[in-house]
């Protein structure tokens, strides 16, 4: 059987998936694998491959991690390659047009139900907005941004359990799947691909520093969607004495009563602490104080927060 001759392009654990889908399948001959650069991470600001290239060096594929692929000297490699096509997933970077004229088809995994989300935080502006559900889009990768054609979609629900966590690592599994049952039919010309419908399209930037921060004059189901929405990454957060405060997990614990205490602490107990919203009243599960590990809200009271009192107020 003659292998289809791919680059793929892909970042964090959402694209490994994908990646590891492919080399599973043993259709295509994966001729390079375009990741971005290691980086510092953490407190000790140790570099770090990415999922994608812990994964390719694994199974010996050739890694390359241009930090800007155009005009590089990796995009003369990549295009000298002569592969038949490219398949990115969570890249990180535009696709110079170059790189997209050198081959037969390139195709993106795409997390969300285009044409809304176009953009970098697909997942995390469905779970913000409180969304039924989120998907993947396979898509023709064109010289705009997340604008081509359809070949396949996939839909999944949005429980109020999930966060941008447990959304990512659903949605792996359906990207992956769907990409290898819907690319050979593709390619073949089985599945015709269809046009975006412009007059829906939104998009998802990524997350803003502002938009971290908790607005305790919105809904306690507006706040509960921010807190998941941004669990495990960027972290909602408050200021707690002045300091940054995150807040991992949160619950809503009333929908309907209003306030004009918003950020005020109206409840406590050994193991509970719940705040005022515009609307309603959220009560904290999982929390972080500056300088301090990630703790549950009970080893919240019985350390630092001993001396919380109902009245004190989360936020400028």
């Amino acid at each position: 059987m003659t292998k289809t001759k791919i680059i793929f392009m892909g970042t964090p654990p959402f694209a490994a998936t994908v990646l590891q889908g492919l080399i599973d399948s043993n259709q295509y001959e994966i001729l390079a694998v375009v990741t971005q650069p290691d980086r510092k991470v953490g407190r000790k600001q140790e570099l770090r491959m990415t999922p994608v290239k812990e994964l390719a060096l694994t199974v010996n594929l050739p890694v390359l991690q241009p930090e800007k692929l155009s005009g590089s000297l990796e995009l003369t490699q990549l295009i000298a390659l002569q592969a038949d096509g490219i398949i990115t997933a969570a890249f990180g970077q535009f696709l110079p047009g170059k790189l997209l004229d050198s081959v037969k088809f390139a195709v993106n995994t795409h997390a969300s139900l285009l044409p809304k989300y176009r953009g970098g935080a697909p997942i995390h502006y469905a779970v913000m907005n409180g969304d039924a559900e989120a998907g993947v889009t396979i898509m023709e990768m064109v010289r705009k941004m997340d604008a081509g054609d359809m070949i396949a979609q996939s839909a999944i629900p949005i429980t109020d359990e999930d966060n941008v966590g447990t959304m990512f690592e659903k949605l792996a599994i359906v990207g992956r799947d769907l990409l290898l049952e819907t690319l050979p039919k593709y390619l073949s010309g089985e599945l015709k691909p269809i046009p975006q419908n412009e007059d829906e399209v939104t998009f998802s930037p990524n997350i803003s520093a502002e938009e971290e921060k908790i607005d305790w004059t919105r809904t306690s189901r507006e706040i509960f969607n921010q807190i998941r929405g941004m669990n495990p990454f960027p972290v909602a957060h408050t200021l707690w004495n002045g300091e940054r405060f995150k807040i991992y997990e949160a619950k809503v614990a009333d929908e309907n009563s209003v306030s004009v205490l918003t950020g005020k602490i109206v409840e406590k107990t050994k193991k509970s602490l719940k705040i005022a919203c515009g609307k309603g009243t959220l009560e904290l599960k999982i929390v972080q104080p500056a300088g301090k590990p990630k703790m549950d809200i009970a080893s919240f009271l019985n350390g630092l927060g001993q001396k919380i009192q109902v009245g004190d107020k989360f936020g400028e």
